[in-house]
């Protein structure tokens, strides 16, 4: 007879072990995937930090770039505008004038054909035409001419400022797309700064003013004075010292970089550029060891950092948010070249 034997039961222990095991494998997976990410050091979070004052800072020139862009266009297309709205009052007088020889000519037998087509409301392919003028007078043939003129002349201003709005339009586009990428950098950088205790910003202030000093004290700049205008302008952002750093900044009490240098140079008489990137060509381009005090000082490879040369291997500039308008060694930033102004 076939024997009939129970199945095995699962061992109850092995199964409890299990499945306790499985558990806490659980439960410790669940609490590395909710565990929070650990808290960037002050060290890490200044790195960050001045990384995104840089981002924002080469928006910041981009962004002033194109607003001294949208300033010339408005006033070429105002200037444009105004010629054309004159030129069109010219043309309307020469078409009156025309207009009188013709009504005299239709009192003395008839208007000339060719004369009544120039007055007609689209006389331009006839006025090309030179066979059209030979039946009339000198001065008609002149009248004609001169309306012939202004009609082209007035055809391209309006075409130049049609192409000139294009360039506004798009101008202001990209203003926003700069002014809202420099705005999102510094708040994700203030963001950051947050998660700091006050003691830890404070700390990193005071690493700062190692190599750097906002109130001018304690800093040996050399020997060499400054002179000139290139000195005059020196000496005037040396009264900004301490004061504020601010995208698009151009005093007397917020700067951003080429804000301070634009606005020193004009306390000496000099008118430069706006923007880093025409700074850079305002002036002759001279190497390290030249530098002079006063003289330009332009950093990064884009080169959308500018200061003044204070002497001793230091630059005065509007450094950043958190630095504002201080001295600072230029081996804390890539040196590019020097430019001497006038």
């Amino acid at each position: 007879m076939a024997s009939h034997r129970r199945p095995k039961q699962p061992n109850r222990t092995r199964v409890t072990v299990l499945g306790a095991t499985a558990a806490a494998v659980v439960a410790l997976t669940s609490q590395s995937a909710s565990a929070a990410p650990a808290k960037p050091t002050k060290d890490e979070v200044k790195t960050q930090v001045d990384a995104l004052y840089e981002e924002a800072e080469q928006a910041t020139e981009k962004f002033n770039g194109a607003k001294e862009r949208q300033e010339t266009l408005e006033k070429e297309i105002a200037q444009l505008q105004d010629q054309v709205a004159r030129g069109q009052g010219d043309l309307n007088e020469l078409r009156s004038t025309l207009g009188s020889m013709a009504s005299a000519q239709y009192r003395n037998g008839g208007i000339d054909p060719s004369l009544a087509l120039l007055l007609s409301e689209d006389p331009d392919s006839y006025l090309d035409k030179a066979s059209s003028l030979e039946h009339l007078s000198g001065k008609q043939v002149e009248a004609v001419q001169k309306i012939q003129a202004k009609q082209r002349s007035l055809a391209q201003q309006r075409q130049e400022a049609s192409g000139k709005l294009a360039d506004l339009d798009a101008t202001r586009k990209e203003l926003a797309e700069k002014k809202k990428v420099s705005t999102d950098k510094l708040a994700a950088a203030q963001a950051l700064l947050n998660t700091l205790t006050a003691q830890e910003r404070a700390a990193i202030k005071d690493d700062e003013s190692r190599a750097s000093r906002a109130d001018g004290q304690r800093v040996d700049l050399g020997n060499v004075k400054a002179s000139g205008r290139a000195g005059a302008a020196l000496e005037a952002a040396k009264t900004k010292l301490g004061f504020t750093y601010q995208s698009g900044g151009t005093g007397p009490s917020v700067f951003d970089c080429s804000g301070l240098t634009q606005w020193a140079y004009k306390q000496a008489g000099v008118n430069i550029s706006r923007v880093t990137y025409t700074q850079a060509n305002d002036g002759t381009r001279i190497g390290r060891s030249q530098l002079q005090p006063g003289d330009l000082v332009f950093f990064y490879g884009d080169l959308h950092h500018v200061g003044l040369y204070a002497g001793n291997n230091m630059t005065l500039h509007a450094s950043n948010p958190r630095g504002g308008i201080k001295y600072e060694s230029m081996d804390n930033m890539p040196f590019q070249f020097g430019v001497r102004i006038g």
